[in-house]
């Protein structure tokens, strides 16, 4: 299958090399062909900077399993873009944890589109599904490329709106592009590969599991000039999608609705913090730039690239349990989760079975 640059194989076996992300990648490409790495004995790997744990991984490829993945890519007829292709998405280079691959199905093209996203609750209320299908629509006619996660409810709603007319749709998901999640937008996921673009991180075959999911919002926000909240409570993942969008310098706009909704509760929330009450597209249009130039707020560094982020101090090359982690940390259980998956996507921490521990020596992370 005939990629945009580099090697499909190359590509995935970097992608299942454990300890070597995006980071690492760029600065060993400053010293060396990344598709001759593969050439190199450990010492060498070494000397260009990789630990013996990362050098132990790249020398010891799974060829077996890249070729097994490289046939599912070929079978599934999907494209893959990786991070040092020209035509990645240039709005998600630049987030934190960027993706190494995207896995596509439909109309790459559209990656490169300015776009919104519009993210919710799963158990939406009626309205609130018409509203958001409302906005899709109409942002959709005004040449704007509606991003969501396939989820039921909100989500759901806008890939709907988008689509019926003749607007433009990506469906980011938190599975492989194989599998169909959740089960009831089977249909809604074949007119989008067929009239948009499904993408997904995450090699085929993968199933859905719940740590997926805050890794595809980061994406969400991260290929999006701005994210829409229509209904959703304080404790959701939509909320772990604004907090990307604010952390990642993207507007955040939120429809309000009644107080007596509990759905309304994070709607109200972002609005009391800044985010832009709308009450319909010209409140959106207002605010993005398509260079992204101007936004309302000021974010500030995130803390997981902080060398002192309390929540990476309180790890250590032992499993340490959450709990434990919140204990030492002395930081809301929230917070906590949060910025564990922010250090386990820069490959400061892994996740086994008990808590975390912590990856030593990385020199590129």
């Amino acid at each position: 299958m005939e990629q945009y640059s580099g090697k499909l194989a190359h590509w995935l076996a970097f992608y299942l090399c454990k300890g070597i992300g995006v980071k690492t990648l760029i600065a060993l490409s400053q010293k060396h062909e990344l598709s001759e790495l593969f050439a190199l004995t450990n010492a060498q790997l070494q000397n260009l900077g990789l630990t013996q744990s990362q050098a132990n991984n790249l020398t010891n490829t799974d060829w077996h399993q890249v070729e097994h993945y490289q046939t599912l890519i070929k079978q599934q007829q999907l494209t893959v873009i990786c991070y040092f292709d020209d035509c990645y998405p240039p709005l998600l280079k630049h987030i934190a944890s960027a993706p190494l691959l995207l896995f596509c199905l439909g109309n790459v093209a559209l990656l490169s589109s300015p776009q919104i996203a519009i993210v919710g609750s799963r158990n939406a209320t009626p309205t609130g599904s018409e509203i958001a299908a409302e906005f899709a629509h109409q942002l959709s006619l005004l040449g704007m490329t509606i991003t969501s996660g396939m989820a039921l409810g909100i989500d759901g709603a806008a890939h709907k709106g988008a689509l019926a007319g003749s607007g433009n749709t990506i469906a980011v998901l938190g599975t492989g592009l194989d599998i169909t999640y959740p089960k009831r937008h089977k249909l809604l996921t074949k007119h989008v590969a067929e009239r948009g673009l499904l993408v997904s991180e995450f090699l085929p075959g993968t199933a859905a599991n719940a740590t997926n999911f805050p890794r595809r919002n980061r994406i969400i926000s991260g290929l999006s000039l701005g994210v829409l909240i229509v209904e959703a409570q304080i404790k959701s993942g939509s909320l772990v999608t604004v907090r990307y969008a604010l952390e990642q310098n993207k507007e955040v706009f939120a429809v309000p609705g009644s107080i007596k909704n509990p759905l309304s509760e994070a709607s109200h929330f972002l609005i009391k913090q800044g985010a832009k009450l709308v009450e319909n597209v010209s409140d959106i249009l207002d605010e993005v730039s398509f260079f992204c130039e101007n936004s309302l707020y000021n974010i500030e560094q995130h803390i997981a690239d902080e060398l002192d982020c309390p929540v990476f101090k309180s790890i250590g090359f032992e499993v340490t349990s959450v709990d434990v982690i919140t204990q030492r940390s002395q930081l809301p259980i929230d917070e906590v989760q949060a910025r564990l998956l922010d250090l386990e996507l820069a490959d400061k921490v892994e996740r086994v079975l008990d808590g975390y521990i912590r990856l030593g020596g990385h020199k590129y992370v």
